[in-house]
């Protein structure tokens, strides 16, 4: 069309509105003298053209949704619209015709395709034949034809997308070649809104002040004519979308009630039926209701009275105030302990590394010493005159060892006259003399211990560090509220809390020396003593757990301090530390211990340790040599010397075994005194020894060391196993003394056969010898 009258536009959702814009668009009014030209292209069905143009805006219409995928087929028609805006008024004439043809041809392409497609496009198509004729393919091709020689005059297709520079010779061509105007797919989609609307580009071209009354009634009457065709067009496209959308949505209609439907028969008592089912549910979910409503009444009332008692009652308020206290307390005293256990263990490794390493310098003095003088012995014993310089400076050094040996034993003979203990054999004595410099040293070092241990708790109330006001705050708790105490199981908690403070009290106590403080003396042991006797006073509480707390310090704190003791720092052949470490574990094992399960295994940890460390002093320190009987006949001589004290050393320490009665099970006791140390070195050394009153002496040191619990049975008439050997050492020197000259000696031999239980053997011996008057002495057995 080349003129349209002035109407109003509204923005369309469907396809045919996207068609209209663009035609709409690419037609621009002409001016007041071509208006019959136009109107010969424009005016109702009968013109061809507008036949043609009628039929691509209706094609275009419902195929231009499958084109709009081609960019670059459309991309110029902006181009060439505003070629169109800018040309004459004759070449835009040119241009609609040109348009026009490849509308034409465009709308029949894609009818064809449409056809093949979509069968209800083409029952479009037909309506729309009636009233639209349809150019034929020869008018088709004659288009075609015009449109290629057009573009021949150029000798190519330009590729550009800009039409002004695409086809240079457009503008001067486009009033002599009507098919000048590019393709569809030469123009661009105008995919932004005009700076003006077709309305105002129509009112602008109409703008002529002379047009006549004639030409306004034509232009009335084509505006009737093209709003009749457009609402035509508009009602038939609105059809197709309504049978769409209730084709889509049939699936989601609500069926309609069938009457023709046969219903199962209802009557009045099927009714009432449902009825009273339906009433006797209401009437359960009520009565539900009802109680779960009664029971939501009884607890508010709870509740209330609840909170009443509590706001009346001072008691409470009082008892949440004595815990709050507490919990705070015990918590200011565990962080307290917390903090102050690392200076604690610090202090206690110095000290327990102070006494080991003393300990180490006397075993390790006492090894050396004995290697030397052993050496220098048998060098002696085997000395001859060659390499005279090379045994010459062997002994400048073991004589420098001996004199330091002799030295000591020179000082401990003096001590001994001086307090009045003359019967006292060479190597019984325990050699733990330090020089006067090792000592100072050793002092010096203790003492400074001993004042880093006195710092511990010097920043510190003594309502945390004083275990007598710990145990005061629990004990008022256990007062004022026994059940909540004894709930709590304080009792276990306590020892845990008194570890620490009773460690610092234990860190300069020494148990392997005699004067030590005894641990009844000390005053945690006190303080506990007091807590438990105020438990007991309780009657309702007989079986108190509270009673425990004293076995359970010693099982947690005591024993392992002395387990340590034992198996790094005591000495077995040293009597004085046995007989202190041998009354701390007396004291510990049976007179505190209130329950065995606790102790047991403290207490079998502990005695482990001390069968340990005495079997290794026997396999180390026990050292006998056995020397010629020419060679140590001579009691002056110091091979016989050295050979006593070496014996009685080992008379000691079998002493110091058997100090352990009552504590170690007795066949321990056996084996380590009996089995290891008389039957494989004293025995041996008996036996080399020359019968008289020396042995005698011997034998009756060993006898008078063994337990006598051992011999209580009455009806034993023979002794224990272990000491068969000693029994028949003991009837061999009887023999050989009877007939000495030290025949009196028997008598002395008689009764360790008599006190050790070898009664059938004594008695054999006495009818042997004739011997009437030793007979009484059995007989008082």
């Amino acid at each position: 069309m080349a003129h349209r009258p002035k109407r109003t536009f509204r923005q369309r959702r469907a396809h045919s509105s996207d068609s209209d814009g663009a035609e709409e668009q690419s037609s621009e009014p002409g001016a007041p003298e071509e208006q019959t030209a136009q109107g010969l292209t424009e005016e109702g069905p009968p013109s061809g053209g507008g036949r043609v143009e009628a039929t691509a805006r209706r094609v275009r219409g419902r195929g231009r949704g499958r084109g709009r995928g081609r960019v670059w087929a459309s991309s110029r028609r902006s181009a060439g619209a505003a070629t169109r805006t800018e040309g004459g008024l004759k070449s835009r004439i040119v241009d609609l015709s040109t348009d026009e043809e490849d509308e034409t041809a465009h709308s029949l392409e894609n009818k064809d395709d449409q056809s093949s497609s979509s069968n209800s496009s083409s029952s479009l198509e037909e309506e729309f034949s009636s009233v639209v004729n349809i150019p034929d393919a020869a008018f088709i091709q004659a288009a075609r034809r015009k449109r290629e020689l057009a573009r021949a005059q150029n000798d190519y297709i330009s590729l550009d997308v800009k039409h002004t520079s695409a086809i240079p010779g457009m503008k001067k061509n486009s009033g002599d070649d009507p098919e000048s105007e590019p393709d569809d797919h030469e123009k661009r989609i105008a995919f932004t809104p005009k700076s003006q609307t077709l309305k105002q580009r129509m009112a602008e071209e109409t703008t002529p002040r002379n047009e006549e009354t004639s030409e306004e009634s034509q232009e009335d009457e084509n505006q009737d004519i093209w709003e009749q065709q457009q609402m035509r067009k508009a009602v038939k496209i609105t059809e197709g979308r309504d049978l769409d959308l209730s084709y889509s949505s049939e699936p989601q209609t609500v069926k309609k009630f069938d009457t023709s439907i046969s219903l199962p028969p209802v009557n009045l008592e099927i009714i009432k039926k449902q009825l009273n089912n339906r009433l006797t549910l209401l009437q359960d979910t009520h009565r539900s209701h009802l109680r779960e409503y009664e029971k939501y009444i009884q607890d508010v009332e709870s509740s209330k009275s609840t909170i009443q008692n509590l706001e009346n009652s001072s008691n409470q308020a009082l008892n949440f105030k004595f815990y709050k206290s507490m919990k705070i307390y015990v918590e200011n005293l565990i962080d307290c302990l917390n903090e102050k256990i690392v200076s604690i263990q610090e202090i206690e490794s110095s000290m327990h590394a102070l006494l080991l390493k003393q300990a180490m310098t006397f075993m390790k003095r006492r090894q050396d010493e004995l290697k030397h003088e052993s050496t220098y012995l048998q060098q002696l014993s085997r000395r001859t005159e060659t390499s005279t310089n090379e045994s010459l400076a062997v002994d400048e050094k073991t004589q420098w060892i001996l004199e330091e040996i002799e030295s000591r034993r020179s000082r401990r003979r003096q001590a001994r006259a001086l307090s009045g203990n003359c019967d006292h054999q060479e190597g019984t004595s325990s050699d733990d003399e330090l020089s006067s410099a090792d000592m100072n040293d050793f002092q010096k070092t203790q003492d400074d211990i001993s004042q880093d241990h006195k710092k511990i708790f010097e920043d510190v109330h003594d309502d945390f560090c004083n275990i007598q006001h710990i145990l005061l705050k629990f004990q008022q708790w256990r007062e004022k509220y026994p059940d909540s105490y004894y709930e709590a199981f304080i009792s276990l908690c306590i020892p845990k809390l008194l570890n620490p403070l009773i460690r610092v009290q234990l860190i300069d106590w020494n148990p392997l020396k005699c004067d030590a403080i005894g641990l009844k003396q000390m005053p945690w042991f006190t303080s506990i003593e007091e807590f438990m006797a105020s438990s007991m006073e309780d009657s309702k509480k007989e079986d108190s757990s509270d009673k425990k707390i004293l076995s359970a310090v010693i099982n947690k704190t005591i024993i392992p301090r002395l387990t340590d003791f034992v198996e790094f720092i005591w000495d077995p052949l040293s009597t004085s530390q046995t007989t202190s470490l041998i009354t701390h574990c007396r004291v510990i094992l049976e007179e505190l211990s209130t329950c065995a399960n606790e102790v047991s295994k403290g207490k079998q940890d502990l005695l482990k340790s001390v069968v340990v460390r005495m079997k290794k002093a026997i396999e180390d320190d026990v050292f006998i040599p056995l020397y010629p009987k020419s060679t140590v006949e001579n009691k002056t001589s110091p091979h016989s010397k050295f050979q006593e004290r070496q014996f009685w050393s080992g008379i000691k320490l079998f002493r110091n075994i058997l100090l352990w009665n009552g504590l170690l099970p007795d066949d321990t006791l056996q084996e380590l005194g009996l089995g290891k140390l008389l039957n494989r070195y004293l025995i041996i050394a008996l036996l080399n020894a020359i019968p008289g009153p020396d042995v005698v002496k011997k034998c009756n040191q060993i006898a008078a060391y063994l337990p006598e619990k051992w011999f209580q049975n009455s009806a034993m008439r023979t002794s224990i196993p272990q000491l068969e050997n000693f029994i028949q050492f003991l009837l061999r020197s009887a023999h050989k003394l009877s007939r000495s000259e030290f025949r009196d000696e028997v008598k002395e031999i008689i009764p360790i056969l008599v006190k050790i239980k070898a009664l059938n053997q004594a008695e054999s011996f006495i009818e042997e010898y004739n011997l009437d008057d030793l007979k009484s002495v059995i007989k008082e057995v």
